[in-house]
C-alpha cells in the first residue's frame, strides 16, 4: 500500500520535490516511514518534519488538511465562511508558503480570509479571530520543535485551539480529501516581499492582507493589563532587562510593548533577525538553557540582572535571573507562572481590584504552589487537561455564566496568559507584566530572587521536574501504548516510604483513593493520563505527547527545603522510570 502512494506521489509532484523523492527510491525503510501513515490532525492541528510524504509537512499535507477544513465551514451553513479565518505564520522554514497555500485553498472554497503582511505571533493570531469576528484561524508554526519541523494549527471561533467536536469534523472531512488536484485561488502575487507592509489590501478576491491596524489595536488592548505604571514610571529607564526573541516572531510586539510602557531593554543583536535554521541556538526553545544562553552573557556585559526570551511563535516565555550570589540561575515555568501570578493577585488585591470571584487555571501537570497562593488570596483555583486551549474553555464558559473572574492562567511548560483578549499562551503579555514586575519590586527594593524564595517560604519548597522519552518508527506508538497499559493495570504503591493515596486514570474517568478504597468519578474529560499522588502534595503523572510520538513524564516533590525536595523527586523518578524500563525490557 505504501508502495503504491510512494508512485503516487511521484506522479504529481513538481521536478524538485520529484528530485526529493528519487533520492530515496532505494531505501524502503525511509519509504515505509514517509508513506504508510497520514500526518495526524489532532485537537493541537498537525506537527511533522518537512518533507515529501503524506506522514510529513509539506504543501500537499497542508492544502489537504486546509480543504477539509473547508468543506466543514461550509458545511456550517449559515454564512459562516463569509465571516473568515485569520492565517498567520512564524519565522520557520516554509511558513509564509504553507500560509499561502492555506490561504488560496480557502479562497478557492468561497471561504474570506485575513492574512497576516508579516510575520506574527500565536497571540496575535488568537486575538485576530475574535477581533474580526472569524469563524477560525489558522496559525502555521512548530513552537519551539528543531528548524526540521513545521506545524498547522486550527483556532476555533473562540480563539482558542478548536474543539475535539470541531477538530472530528474537520477530520471527516479531510479523509476523504485527495492530496493533489486541489484548487487554488489566483492572487496577484506569490511572493512574500510583495505584501509585506501592507494593510487591508486586497490580495484576491477572498484574501485580504492585515497588518498594522490590527497590531494597534492588539497593543491598545493588552496595555490594559498594566498593574503598576507609577513604579514603571520611576524605575523602568533605569532597569536593565535584555531580551531575545530567539529569531522568532516576538520581537516588534515585545520590543513595542516594553517601549510603550518606557521600560529600557537591550535586545540579542545576533538573535533578533529572523533565522529558519535558528542558527545560534541548538533548538529554540526557551526551556533550554542553550537558548537563553547568549542573552545571559550580554547582561553579564550590560550588568543587566533579568534576561526574557521567546520562541518562534511567541507563546512560551523563558526567564532568567541573577541569584543572591550575583549569578545568573534559569527559572522554570512553574516558577515563572506561580511569580506573575502572585503579583497579579498581589497588585489587584492593593488597588482593590480583585474580584470576590477571582479565578485562576492551571493544567494537571502544574505546580500546587499556585493553588497554596491562589487560596491565600481567596482566588478559586481549576485544573484542566494539558493544552492550553482548556484553559480558553474555562475563560469561555465564564464569560457566558459570570460564575468567576478569569485573572490568570498558565501551564508548567513555560505558557502563561493574562487578560481574556486572547485564548491561547501569550509571550507578549507575559514578557511585558514579567518586566513591570521587576519595576515593581525594584522600586520596593525586593529582588526578583528573593521574591522568589520567599513563596518557597511560605508555600514549601516545591520541586517540578518533566521529562519527554522519544520513541521512534513505527513500533514507536505501539510501545506507548504497551507502557500505558502496565501503569494502567499496575499500581507504584510505595515510593520514597510514602504510600500512594490515590490514582486517576483518565482514560477511565477513575480517581481511586487507597486509604479507603473508594472510586470516583473524574471530573475531567477522557484522555490518555494516569496520575498517581502521595502524601501532601507530591505526585507523578504519565502521558503520551498528542503531537509527537513522545512520553511525556511529570514529577512534584515538596519538602521544607530545596535540598530535601529535590532528593525527594529523584526518589519519585527513579520509581516511574525502573517501571517503564521494565515494561521495555520485556
Amino acid at each position: 500500500m505504501y508502495k503504491d502512494t510512494y508512485k503516487e506521489w511521484l506522479a504529481n509532484v513538481n521536478v524538485e520535490q520529484k528530485r526529493e523523492l528519487l533520492d530515496i527510491a532505494e531505501d524502503e525503510k525511509e519509504i515505509k516511514e514517509r508513506f504508510t501513515l497520514p500526518l495526524a490532525f489532532g485537537t493541537a492541528g498537525m506537527r511533522g518534519t518537512i518533507c515529501m510524504g503524506i506522514s510529513n509537512m509539506n504543501e500537499y499535507t497542508v492544502a489537504r488538511a486546509t480543504k477539509g477544513l473547508s468543506d466543514y465551514i461550509n458545511s456550517l451553513g449559515g454564512g459562516e465562511a463569509k465571516r473568515g479565518v485569520v492565517i498567520s505564520y512564524d519565522t520557520r522554514r516554509m511558513s509564509f508558503e504553507f500560509a499561502l497555500t492555506a490561504a488560496r485553498v480557502l479562497g478557492a472554497n468561497s471561504i474570506k480570509v485575513y492574512l497576516f503582511e508579516n510575520v506574527r505571533p500565536v497571540p496575535m493570531c488568537s486575538y485576530a479571530v475574535r477581533r474580526l469576528g472569524c469563524i477560525a484561524g489558522i496559525m502555521i508554526t512548530a513552537s519551539h520543535n528543531p528548524k526540521e519541523y513545521n506545524g498547522y494549527k486550527v483556532y476555533g471561533e473562540d480563539g482558542a485551539q478548536m474543539s475535539p467536536e470541531a477538530t472530528a469534523g474537520v477530520v471527516k472531512f479531510i479523509q476523504d480529501t485527495p492530496y493533489f488536484n486541489l484548487a487554488k485561488e489566483d492572487v496577484k502575487s506569490v511572493l512574500r516581499k510583495d505584501i509585506q507592509g501592507k494593510d487591508k489590501y486586497a490580495l484576491s478576491e477572498h484574501i485580504t492582507v492585515i497588518g498594522k491596524s490590527l497590531d494597534d489595536d492588539y497593543y491598545a488592548e493588552i496595555s490594559k493589563l498594566s498593574l503598576s505604571q507609577e513604579a514603571v514610571k520611576k524605575v523602568g529607564k533605569d532597569i536593565k532587562i535584555v531580551y531575545s526573541p530567539i529569531h522568532g516572531s516576538g520581537y516588534v510586539p515585545v520590543t513595542t510593548m516594553l517601549a510603550k510602557m518606557g521600560i529600557n531593554v537591550s535586545v540579542v543583536e545576533e538573535q533578533k533577525c529572523p533565522d529558519t535554521e535558528f542558527s545560534t541556538v541548538e533548538m529554540p526553545n526557551p526551556e533550554q538553557p542553550d537558548a537563553l544562553k547568549m542573552g545571559i552573557e550580554l547582561a553579564d556585559k550590560l550588568g543587566s540582572d533579568i534576561v526574557i526570551g521567546t520562541d518562534p511563535d511567541c507563546d512560551r516565555m523563558g526567564i532568567a535571573i541573577r541569584d543572591n550570589e550575583g549569578k545568573f540561575t534559569l527559572l522554570n515555568g512553574n516558577q515563572i507562572g506561580a511569580m506573575l501570578m502572585d503579583y497579579i493577585l498581589t497588585r489587584n488585591k492593593q488597588e482593590g481590584t480583585l474580584p470576590s470571584n477571582a479565578a485562576v487555571v492551571k493544567t494537571i501537570v502544574t505546580t500546587r504552589l499556585a493553588d497554596k497562593i491562589a487560596r491565600n488570596y481567596g482566588a478559586e483555583v481549576f485544573d484542566v487537561l494539558t493544552g492550553f486551549k482548556f484553559i480558553g474553555e474555562k475563560i469561555k464558559e465564564w464569560e457566558a455564566s459570570g460564575e468567576y473572574t478569569f485573572m490568570f492562567g498558565y501551564e508548567e511548560s513555560y505558557g502563561y496568559l493574562s487578560g481574556t483578549h486572547a485564548r491561547d499562551k501569550d509571550a507578549v503579555v507575559a514578557s511585558m507584566l514579567f518586566a513591570e514586575m521587576a519595576c515593581y519590586y525594584t522600586y520596593k527594593k525586593v529582588s526578583l530572587y528573593d521574591k522568589l524564595n520567599e513563596l518557597f517560604e511560605r508555600y514549601g519548597y516545591f520541586v517540578e521536574t518533566s521529562k519527554s522519552i522519544a520513541f521512534k518508527g513505527l513500533d514507536g506508538m505501539e510501545k506507548m501504548a504497551k507502557i500505558m497499559e502496565e501503569f494502567r493495570n499496575n499500581d507504584l504503591l510505595v515510593v520514597n516510604g510514602v504510600d500512594m493515596s490515590s490514582k486517576t486514570d483518565l482514560i477511565a474517568g477513575t480517581v481511586r483513593y487507597f486509604e479507603d478504597g473508594r472510586i470516583e468519578m473524574s471530573e475531567l474529560p477522557e484522555t490518555n493520563v494516569i496520575k498517581y499522588e502521595f502524601g501532601d502534595d507530591e505526585w507523578l503523572c504519565i502521558r503520551p505527547s498528542g503531537t509527537e510520538p513522545k512520553l511525556k513524564i511529570y514529577v512534584s516533590s515538596k519538602a521544607d527545603s530545596k535540598e530535601e525536595s529535590l532528593k525527594r523527586n529523584l526518589g519519585l523518578q527513579s520509581a516511574l522510570i525502573e517501571k517503564i524500563d521494565g515494561v521495555l525490557a520485556k
